[in-house]
């Protein structure tokens, strides 16, 4: 690759994660939605601090984009303690999860991405440091070998995750906070997208900012994907983000008016067409159209099922009447699968 053009790619990604960073809320009071949830950690938070302890252990699973590491940023701030992050494929070594561990000062979060991804083993290691505060470290080998108790400083783990079924039991039991994050409503997108619209000096209409939200799927991630997007086209006419301009930009995206992308009718279609409706096994889906079986558990199917596009049943993946609909293609048959 060109020098200059990988220069130029790599300042463009530093700039998007410089305006990513720039619309992540800091408080509880200026995160959008998830408003049960907001509510009982400024409870939790509080108790916390009145107590002059650290929070206690907390999980957060959802589909992604929803708000996780977010969150997590935002209850270090509240809690006045240190953030640090890793995932779970990156703890690969017992070594490397005690060096992160000794390093956390009294209080601190220590967040982990993905952590039905971590390592057995790991997980193993982590219990003690969870329930105890405790590291088991062995010296020595054979027979002489002992194992000793290394104290570290009391902790809080935030552990992140899309697919909480893949948690083994002992794991999620030493969680004493449990969240789940929801899709969210139409208001709550149309508040994400002034407030990060304002952040950006944008100028923005009414219908332009409802036009963008219908389309996020739900999702801060992609409410703000699709905002930057649109004010690129913006830019390049010369003018105020109107509907017409968020239509010609996100229809240039191929997101069409439910949020869908290429992708999502790709999937869609694949099962009408190649699998007559379904039911159709997600292992079968994954081969027909190309995709990891986790991408379309993660990231297209809770989209699709919460549109009533697709539904699981206990054959396998089926479209519905109303995924038809929006494909524009007739209904052929009545489902009679019992739905999960």
């Amino acid at each position: 690759m060109d020098e200059n053009k990988r220069i130029l790619e790599s300042s463009k990604l530093m700039e998007e994660e410089k305006i990513e960073n720039s619309l992540r809320p800091q408080t509880l009071d200026d995160f959008i939605g998830q408003n049960k949830l907001k509510e009982i950690f400024k409870i939790y938070i509080e108790a916390a601090k009145k107590r002059k302890e650290a929070l206690d252990h907390c999980l957060f699973y959802s589909p992604p984009g929803l708000g996780k590491t977010t969150l997590s940023h935002i209850i270090a701030k509240e809690m006045g303690v240190n953030l640090t992050m890793t995932s779970g494929p990156a703890l690969t070594q017992k070594a490397d999860l005690a060096t992160l561990l000794t390093n956390l000062r009294e209080g601190d979060i220590f967040f982990i991405d993905e952590i039905h991804r971590m390592p057995y083993i790991i997980e193993e290691y982590i219990y003690p440091a969870m329930e105890d505060f405790k590291l088991d470290i062995i010296i020595g080998q054979g027979p002489s070998a002992k194992v000793v108790k290394l104290p570290i400083p009391r902790f809080t783990l935030i552990g992140a995750t899309t697919r909480a079924g893949l948690l083994s039991g002992p794991l999620r039991d030493r969680f004493g906070i449990i969240g789940h994050l929801d899709f969210y409503n139409l208001d709550d997108l149309m508040l994400i997208v002034r407030r990060s619209s304002a952040i950006m000096n944008m100028g923005i209409d009414d219908d332009a900012v409802k036009e963008i939200a219908l389309r996020s799927r739900g999702t801060p991630r992609i409410v703000n994907r699709l905002l930057r997007r649109v004010r690129d086209f913006a830019e390049i006419k010369g003018c105020r983000i109107n509907k017409e301009i968020a239509q010609i930009a996100l229809g240039a995206l191929e997101v069409d008016n439910a949020g869908l992308d290429k992708m999502d009718r790709y999937l869609l279609n694949a099962i009408v067409s190649k699998f007559n409706g379904g039911p159709v096994g997600v292992d079968s889906l994954s081969i027909a159209i190309s995709e990891d079986v986790d991408t379309i558990t993660d990231v297209y199917e809770p989209y699709l099922i919460q549109l009533g596009f697709m539904a699981r049943t206990n054959r396998g993946r089926i479209v519905t009447e109303a995924g038809y609909k929006h494909l524009g293609i007739k209904y052929k048959k009545e489902i009679k699968n019992e739905l999960l």
